[in-house]
C-alpha cells in the first residue's frame, strides 16, 4: 500500500469488525446438496416425472446460490475500501484490497483438492480414461468452457467451477472500475452493479453472434452468469454500508425488505416455480433460446438474492440491521450443517465421479429409476470423501499459506519495528484490530 500523502485524512486506529455469518456456511451446504440432487435426478431419469421432475431438475439453480455467495464474500473488502477503510484504518483515500494476496488465496482454495479429483478421475474412472492432452490441459487449468468437448465423464459439473474462477479474475477488474465511486459517490455503486447485471441478460443473443467452434457453449462463460454474482455483490454493498455506519436511504430499504423472511420466501417460491416452467428453458440437457437463457439468469439471481438476503439482513449488530429480526438460524447453524458447509467444496467436486461409480458398483442402470437409493449412496460416499479432502488437502493447504504469509509479514523490517514498539507498550500483539479483521475477511472470503 502506498504511503498516505499529507493531504489525506489521518487513519483511525481500527475499523468496525466485519460481521461473521455462520448461517452462510450452512447455506453453502444446501447449495452443494442441491447440485448433487439435480445430478442424481437427471442420471436416474427422475427429471421426467410430472411435477416433481422439473422441481428436481431446476435445482441446477443451486449454482446461482453458490455464485451469489462468492459474490457477497469476495466483494466485502472492496466495499470496505469504498467506504474509506483499509488495513491501516480509516482514510479518505483508502487503498484497494491487496490483489496478489487475494489471488494467492483463491488459487490455494481451489486447485489443491481440484487437481486430485482431476487426476483420479482421468486415470481411474473407466468412462474418462484415454483422455488426450487437450482434455487433460483444459481440466487441469479449469478452462473447459473455452476448449471444445473437454467436459469429460466424472467432471462435467466443473463448467461452473470454470465460471467461478473466471469471476475471481474479473472481480479485481470490476473493483478497480468502481473504485472511483467512493465517499459521496458510494451510493452510485449499487445502481451500477444492477445495470451491469441487467445488461448481461443480453448475453444469450450476443453468444449466438460469436464465432466459437463446435463444442464450445458461450452461454457457459462468466459474462452470461453475471446476474447470479451481482445478487451477492449488491448484498455486500448493503451489508457493508450498514456495517461501516454509512447506510443510505436505499440500502436501508433493501435491508429492511431483505430481512422479511416470509416475504423473501414467497418471492423465492414464485421465482423458483417460474424457473420450473418452459419459460426458463428445459431442465437437464437442452438448448435454451436467448430469451429463455435471460429468464433463467434473472430468476436465478432472484432466487439467490431471496435465499441470502434474510441470512445477511437479519444478522446485524448495529445500525438499521439491528432494528429488524435477529432471530437465529438453528438449522443452518447446527453442527451438522456447519460441517457440511465446510465440506461443500469437496462434495461439489467429487459427487459426479462418485455417482458414476455408484451405478457400476451397485449394478444400477442409468435413467431407470432408483433415485432415492442412488441419492443416499452418492451423498454418503461424497460426504465421506469430501470430509477427507477437507482434513487432508484443503485445510492443510490454506494453513500452509497462512503460515507462509505470517512468516513473511514477520520478516519485514516494518513488522520487526512494529513488534518492538508494541512490546515496549505491552500491547501483546503486532497487528491492529483493523488488520486482523481485514485479513480475516480476505482469508475466509469464499472459503
Amino acid at each position: 500500500m502506498p504511503d498516505p500523502s499529507t493531504t489525506q485524512s489521518a487513519p483511525s486506529p481500527s475499523r468496525p469488525a466485519p460481521r461473521f455469518f455462520p448461517q452462510l456456511e450452512g447455506m453453502r451446504a444446501v447449495a452443494a446438496l442441491g447440485v448433487l440432487t439435480t445430478h442424481v435426478a437427471f442420471q436416474t431419469g427422475a427429471v421426467a416425472l410430472p411435477v416433481l421432475g422439473p422441481i428436481l431438475g431446476r435445482l441446477d439453480l443451486a449454482v446461482a446460490l453458490f455464485f451469489a455467495l462468492s459474490g457477497f464474500l469476495l466483494w466485502r473488502p472492496w466495499v470496505a475500501s469504498a467506504h474509506g477503510w483499509s488495513s491501516a484504518g480509516r482514510s479518505a483515500h483508502a487503498a484497494h484490497p491487496p490483489i496478489r494476496r487475494y489471488l494467492r488465496h483463491r488459487v490455494v482454495r481451489i486447485w489443491p483438492a481440484y487437481l486430485v479429483v482431476v487426476v483420479v478421475v482421468l486415470t481411474l474412472l473407466p468412462e474418462a480414461q484415454g483422455a488426450d492432452a487437450t482434455v487433460w490441459f483444459a481440466n487441469l487449468t479449469l478452462t473447459q468452457v473455452f476448449v471444445p468437448l473437454s467436459l469429460t465423464a466424472g467432471l462435467t459439473q466443473m463448467w461452473s467451477l470454470s465460471v467461478e474462477v473466471a469471476f475471481y479474475l474479473l472481480l479485481p477488474i470490476l473493483g478497480f472500475a468502481l473504485f472511483a465511486l467512493r465517499g459521496r459517490s458510494v451510493s452510485a455503486r449499487i445502481p451500477v452493479l444492477l445495470a451491469l447485471g441487467a445488461v448481461s441478460l443480453s448475453w444469450g443473443w450476443i453468444a449466438e453472434l460469436l464465432p466459437t467452434p463446435d463444442g464450445v457453449e458461450p452461454t457457459n462463460w462468466v459474462l452470461g452468469h453475471l446476474p447470479w454474482f451481482v445478487a451477492g455483490l449488491v448484498l455486500a454493498e448493503v451489508a457493508g454500508a450498514d456495517e461501516l455506519g454509512q447506510p443510505t436511504r436505499f440500502t436501508r430499504v433493501v435491508a429492511a425488505v431483505g430481512a422479511r423472511r416470509r416475504l423473501m420466501l414467497v418471492v423465492f417460491v414464485v421465482a423458483y416455480g417460474l424457473a420450473c416452467t418452459p419459460i426458463a428453458g428445459p431442465t437437464g440437457l437442452g438448448v435454451l433460446a436467448p430469451w429463455q437463457f435471460a429468464v433463467k439468469m434473472a430468476l436465478g439471481a432472484i432466487c439467490g438474492f431471496t435465499l441470502l438476503a434474510p441470512l445477511i439482513c437479519s444478522d446485524g449488530r448495529a445500525g438499521v440491521l439491528a432494528r429488524v429480526s435477529d432471530r437465529p438460524f438453528p438449522f443452518l447453524t447446527s453442527p451438522a450443517m456447519l460441517a457440511l458447509g465446510r465440506w461443500s467444496y469437496g462434495i461439489f467436486i467429487w459427487h459426479v465421479a462418485v455417482l458414476a461409480v455408484v451405478f457400476g458398483l451397485f449394478g444400477i442402470v442409468p435413467f431407470t429409476g432408483h433415485t432415492a437409493v442412488v441419492w443416499i449412496i452418492t451423498a454418503i460416499l461424497s460426504i465421506g470423501i469430501s470430509a477427507a479432502s477437507y482434513a487432508f488437502i484443503e485445510e492443510p493447504s490454506r494453513n500452509w499459506l497462512r503460515s507462509r504469509e505470517a512468516r513473511r509479514r514477520g520478516a519485514t523490517p516494518a513488522a520487526r519495528s512494529q513488534r518492538k514498539t508494541v512490546s515496549r507498550h505491552d500491547s501483546g500483539t503486532a497487528e491492529t484490530s483493523a488488520e486482523k479483521t481485514v485479513l480475516a475477511t480476505a482469508t475466509n472470503a469464499g472459503s
